[in-house]
């Protein structure tokens, strides 16, 4: 049994959609768990429908919303011609789900009433791709992952409870085992998912990436691309034979193609290596997603989809020798000085304060760097949590933000490398080990 995940990009367009449905269809004799996100930008828009309605502008939230159902809907007409009214029965039930919620009024934390409206771009993407499947003759089971993956209440950046998420999955396993399951094909699962009945027999499952529920039944998300992580946890509890991410890129490459187009493809990793580039903000990888892949040896495959013939990169336990310097810039950075009042030691009870700071507000800092009166700390520029840093560290350090800046990160880096990458830049802080060097610029 293999789990394949899409990312949006592989679904924002019509021509996209027929082509993930192509790879799928070279697959469908095989057990196959596919993870979709939502379609391209939806997420984006989804986001400023929140934005809007928690800040009181119903009619504006209301309008933006309008806009992405549109969207949807044309979509599922270009593609579907008999499934087109079961899957707009569907995609309306989603809409309701949003539009009920946009009508009240904000009386729970931003965060509650993001993932509330953020989480339908997922169920809408794989509405229409699996109808679309249907359609094309490709026979799947629809899954609303809600009812599988079962989080706590952190809403934005949920916990996975993973002991309930096996109890779900399980049932999944029995279902894909089992040659035919008869009775009526139900679109939502309802709070158990035992309640899934479907027509076909069918090789292959369509659910969701990125989000899941309490268990109170309200949506949760798992923080931006989590639906590779979302892959990894099926593929873990299935004991899955491998796990494959499909992108527009040939596979892991040492940088970013846009960046840099000289940028090489790296055919081979060790897991532990893509957990240090994602560590250090690497985008292929979601940082969540290698551990539950590791912990029982399951390969990682990150191919291409707008050429499925390419080989792509494996991710697996060997350790590879001679990679190429891995190369990774993160923008819009932020550098806080923090000074004792009384120049006093930066000792153990004021690093103890700042971090339990650091927890409460879920703050993870990119670089460190600690004098004998003084820290300073590069973060990533998230207005709300800085500020709030910002006011809380006041109470023990003298506190100044610098903002504007730009962090390199480059794994296996050469002295000539280093040079050629920050000449002509202002080098606020260097951090180097023998494997990594980070440089501070603006």
């Amino acid at each position: 049994m293999k789990v394949f995940k899409f990312g949006g990009a592989s679904v924002n367009s019509i021509d996209r959609i027929k082509n993930t449905g192509e790879i799928i269809r070279s697959y469908e004799k095989e057990k196959l768990v596919v993870i979709i996100s939502a379609m391209g930008k939806t997420t984006n828009a989804l986001e400023k429908v929140a934005e809007a309605f928690f800040t009181g502008k119903k009619d504006e939230a209301l309008q933006l919303f309008e806009g992405i159902k549109k969207q949807h809907i044309t979509t599922a007409k270009y593609l579907l011609v008999t499934h087109f009214n079961k899957c707009l029965e569907q995609l309306s039930a989603f809409f309701t789900e949003v539009e009920w919620l946009l009508h009240d009024k904000p009386v729970k934390p931003f965060d509650y009433y993001y993932d509330q409206i953020v989480c339908v771009g997922e169920l809408l993407s794989t509405c229409i791709v699996s109808h679309y499947l249907k359609e094309a003759a490709i026979k799947n089971t629809w899954l609303d992952v809600r009812d599988i993956i079962r989080t706590d209440n952190n809403f934005r950046e949920a916990t996975v409870d993973w002991k309930v998420t096996e109890e779900k999955v399980s049932v999944v396993r029995c279902q894909m085992t089992e040659s035919k399951i008869t009775g009526n094909e139900q679109f939502k699962t309802g709070d158990e998912l035992k309640s899934v009945n479907v027509q076909l027999s069918t090789n292959i499952f369509l659910t969701q990436g990125f989000i899941g529920s309490t268990d109170e039944n309200e949506s949760t998300t798992l923080g931006r691309e989590g639906s590779d992580f979302t892959a990894a946890i099926f593929a873990n509890l299935l004991n899955a034979e491998s796990l494959t991410i499909w992108k527009d890129v040939a596979g892991v490459m040492n940088a970013d193609p846009k960046a840099f187009p000289d940028a090489q493809l790296i055919s081979e990793l060790s897991f532990d290596e893509v957990i240090e580039m994602a560590y250090y903000g690497a985008q292929v990888i979601h940082p969540k997603t290698i551990k539950p892949l590791q912990n029982k040896g399951i390969p990682l495959h990150v191919k291409c989809f707008l050429d499925a013939t390419l080989p792509g990169t494996i991710i697996h336990k060997k350790q590879i020798k001679h990679l190429p310097p891995v190369i990774i810039i993160k923008e819009a950075q932020v550098l806080m000085h923090l000074r004792s009042k009384d120049f006093s030691f930066v000792g153990e009870k004021p690093m103890s304060e700042l971090y339990k700071i650091f927890g409460e507000l879920k703050i993870k800092p990119n670089l460190i760097q600690t004098g004998a009166i003084s820290l300073q700390i590069c973060l990533d520029d998230k207005s709300d949590k800085i500020d709030q840093l910002a006011v809380t560290a006041s109470d023990i350090f003298d506190v100044q933000v610098e903002k504007g800046l730009s962090l390199l990160t480059i794994r296996h880096f050469t002295n000539e490398l280093l040079e050629k990458m920050i000449e002509e830049k202002s080098v606020l802080l260097t951090q180097k080990t023998m494997e990594t060097v980070q440089i501070l610029y603006r």
